[in-house]
């Protein structure tokens, strides 16, 4: 179907080329992932990856996720424990980020590191975004493609109401999962959840036992640590039984009330996880606030109730 935006491609195989030569020389793609659209460029083109930083308005503290083909790709620009090439083998190509320490010789450039001796990189589980890397042949540095510190985009039509034509946006409809992936450190006690996401924490600790907690106040290790984050314009309360007067009520459940969004009325957790973006950016778009129903913490609930916190956290400038 054509789009009225000349920026947006339908991703067949000569929008993928096109993109794929626009990364080659230093631009930016937008392009599907199983968990939100990505805002590519180029990881090792120093200027490139820059470039992301002033799209979004993006905090150079914030490292950037390295999207690679498979493990065989990310060893050639980090270091793999045994329990990471554990979960790497469990869960790649899938939703699940790992933060390893750069090899000396990378050729990434230190911008997506923010300073960091250590990258976090996954393999993701769409086949466009796996063919944008082979085509492209190199790894990818790619935050959610959205300006930062709002409501990450889950269509293509969001990512062009975030940007317009600044970059050229592959369209592969609507994400599979709709939440960013997990995100797993590594330190001298084992594994650290640094963002909860699109895999879940009970089938990582199946692998790697016990999670640990990241250290509080510590420094910003993987993208998705701000406090405020995914954040839409309009106010947000949680744990809601009910709108209170002036909120639009986003539920959950067969509980909710009918005629109003609900994230899933049989309670599925991974389909509320797809919907939780979208939704959000709808009920923003129609109110001033946005209350939302209790969601279990358990399995995908984890995520999702980690981005309704971060959106519902007291706002500084968007982070």
């Amino acid at each position: 179907m054509p789009h009225d935006n000349s920026t947006i491609r339908e991703a067949n195989a000569v929008a993928i080329a096109e993109a794929a030569q626009r990364l080659r020389d230093g631009g930016l793609v937008a392009f599907p992932t199983e968990t939100v659209y990505g805002l590519g460029a180029d990881a090792t083109n120093g200027t490139a990856v820059a470039s992301i930083f002033s799209v979004k308005a993006r905090p150079r503290i914030n490292p950037l996720i390295v999207h690679v083909k498979d493990q065989a790709q990310a060893a050639a620009h980090v270091v793999f424990s045994g329990p990471a090439a554990d979960l790497a083998e469990a869960f790649w190509p899938g939703p699940l980020t790992l933060v390893l320490p750069r090899r000396v010789d990378t050729p990434l450039t230190l911008l997506v590191s923010a300073g960091l001796d250590t990258v976090a990189m996954r393999a993701p589980a769409n086949r466009i975004a796996q063919a944008l890397i082979a085509e492209a042949g190199v790894p990818l540095a790619a935050p959610s493609a959205n300006p930062s510190g709002t409501v990450s985009p889950t269509r293509a039509k969001h990512v062009a109401e975030g940007f317009g034509d600044k970059v050229l946006i592959l369209d592969g409809g609507a994400t599979a999962i709709g939440v960013e992936s997990t995100v797993i450190g590594f330190g001298p006690d084992g594994a650290v959840m640094l963002r909860p996401g699109g895999t879940p924490r009970e089938a990582i600790e199946r692998i790697v036992g016990p999670l640990l907690a990241p250290i509080p106040g510590g420094p910003v290790t993987s993208p998705g640590q701000l406090s405020s984050h995914y954040a839409p314009r309009a106010r947000v309360r949680l744990n809601a039984t009910a709108a209170e007067p002036g909120e639009a009520l986003l539920g959950f459940g067969p509980e909710a009330p009918a005629g109003i969004l609900n994230l899933s009325p049989s309670g599925n957790l991974t389909e509320a996880a797809a919907h939780l973006f979208a939704m959000l950016r709808a009920l923003d778009a129609a109110a001033e606030a946005i209350a939302v129903m209790p969601i279990p913490a358990n399995g995908l609930g984890e995520a999702i109730n980690d981005r309704l916190k971060r959106a519902a956290a007291p706002r500084g400038p968007h982070v």
